[in-house]
């Protein structure tokens, strides 16, 4: 199903928030080793959101517009008590001391953050073949680049580790690997979304967007 269905189904008490977790859980350790999209997983933090989330659907509370969707997040984007290393060895000790503007909009509705993505060392690559942490495997052609910077982006989304990815794109980050992995990836239109706690490569052209299954 795609994200408004899976949504509609957690709202509607189809499937439970903490079930898409698990799921998701199940693929990540299944896959993730062989084609290295996710440098640092949440699990612990991620079954906690989620049973927040039912609860409060239990309780016939309302909830975001995100709820129970599962987000990987790039690792140049800040995201509390995690490693944001931008895939560099320079930054591997460095943990995040607050939330990006765009990862505190995603929790505010509801969205559930398990983990952080693979890149190209400080979005300085189209291959994401310059990590600190190993390159990135194409999962649509094993052995293949799967584009770059947010290459761990497109292959979590490719893989279905991940409803949706948060990645940045200043020349091509988000919309290469996006067409490298057969995915859908998004550049919005300069200041539309807040770069607000992204490690940028370029100020002046950085735009934080997302990746996915399909438009919906």
């Amino acid at each position: 199903m795609n994200v408004i269905e899976k949504l509609n189904s957690i709202k509607n008490g189809e499937m439970t928030a903490k079930e898409n977790v698990e799921d998701f859980i199940k693929v990540i350790d299944e896959k993730n080793e062989s084609i290295n999209a996710f440098i640092e997983l949440n699990y612990e933090n991620a079954l906690k959101q989620a049973e927040a989330i039912d609860a409060k659907i239990a309780d016939g509370e309302e909830v975001g517009a995100l709820a129970g969707l599962v987000f990987g997040i790039k690792a140049n984007i800040n995201v509390e008590d995690l490693i944001i290393s931008a895939a560099s060895k320079t930054l591997e000790d460095y943990i995040g001391s607050y939330n990006a503007t765009v990862v505190e909009e995603i929790l505010a509705e509801d969205g559930i953050i398990i983990g952080i993505l693979n890149m190209d060392e400080f979005a300085a690559g189209s291959s994401t073949e310059t990590s600190y942490y190993g390159p990135t495997q194409n999962p649509a052609a094993m052995g293949r680049i799967p584009g770059g910077s947010s290459g761990g982006c497109a292959a979590a989304i490719a893989a279905e580790m991940c409803d949706i990815s948060i990645g940045s794109d200043t020349g091509g980050s988000i919309r290469n690997p996006a067409s490298h992995c057969g995915v859908v990836g998004f550049k919005p239109t300069y200041g539309a979304v807040s770069r607000q706690g992204l490690l940028d490569l370029s100020m002046s052209l950085d735009q934080i967007g997302p990746l996915a299954n399909d438009v919906s």
